[in-house]
């Protein structure tokens, strides 16, 4: 008979030591997600901004509940492997757990669980997204231009066309009505770019050649940023423009502000002097 080793433990005061510095770990990361400036919760939102549309509000509830999910998902991952570790483990140095080749119906759940989470993550994505690309009629359609390295905004105002766009030196503002649908028509004559609000929760690549498009109701008026999330050239970091949410008044009145400005089309325009013609295309080239 094989002499039996005494079984060797941890000691008992550095485990406890480890368990409360993980612990202290994962309340200081709480208490510092639950932090923010407006004094309202960024770990209910899970570190999303607030969104300042009814589309964001879907998005947000998409973000929440996959994250929710894949919490859920690895508390029964993390709870197995330390079960399994802790259930299984050698308890003496001649000792050998017994070793299991398969479990049947382990192996079923894990490949049909899977399965399930993947597909009813895609259906909560489709709905949403149908939500933010809905074809139904807006209030409003706006014609987005991004080009390197500003934005230009066509509204349509009077049968005509109005527009407002920045250039090297000057940002753009985006005027958009409150409680209104309004429809983005994304369009550029360069390269890629990306537009986006961060209020809005929402953003999309500006492809050349591609007629992309969502929609927003802004739910308060106020002020947003914006900017382009793709990188477009080296002077990307001017692709900044401002977003102000007023009343269907104000609206008009900046509308017309535009047409007595001269700032007048018959067509929505691709931008400034910056975007006459696609970037590397030489005149009578382009056939």
């Amino acid at each position: 008979m094989g002499l039996q080793l005494p079984e060797r433990r941890a000691g008992s005061g550095a485990v406890r030591r480890r368990m409360s510095l993980l612990a202290l770990s994962g309340i200081s990361l709480v208490a510092l997600a639950g932090c923010s400036s407006d004094g309202s919760s960024d770990l209910e939102r899970l570190a999303m901004p607030d969104p300042g549309t009814v589309e964001g509000e879907s998005i947000l509830s998409l973000w929440q509940g996959a994250w929710i999910a894949a919490l859920i998902t690895g508390v029964i991952v993390w709870g197995l492997i330390f079960y399994s570790v802790w259930r299984f483990r050698r308890r003496s140095d001649d000792e050998i757990p017994v070793q299991t080749r398969y479990n049947l119906p382990l192996e079923i759940f894990y490949t049909i669980f899977p399965i399930i989470m993947v597909v009813v993550f895609f259906s909560h994505t489709v709905r949403v997204q149908n939500e933010v690309l809905d074809d139904a009629t807006p209030d409003n359609t706006i014609t987005v231009v991004g080009q390197q390295w500003t934005w230009t905004f066509n509204h349509p105002y009077d049968g005509e066309n109005v527009w407002e766009g920045g250039d090297g030196n000057r940002i753009p503002t985006l005027v958009l009505p409150v409680d209104e649908t309004t429809r983005f028509e994304l369009r550029t004559p360069d390269v890629i770019h990306s537009f986006g609000i961060p209020g809005f929760v929402m953003k999309m690549d500006v492809m050349p050649g591609q007629q992309n498009h969502f929609q927003v109701t802004p739910k308060e008026i106020g002020d947003y940023r914006g900017n382009c999330y793709e990188l477009c050239g080296v002077y990307h970091s001017r692709m900044l423009f401002n977003v102000e949410v007023v009343s269907r008044a104000d609206y008009d009145a900046y509308l017309q502000g535009l047409e007595e400005a001269g700032q007048v089309s018959d067509e929505p325009i691709i931008g400034g002097s910056y975007a006459d013609e696609q970037v590397g295309i030489e005149e009578g080239e382009a056939e």
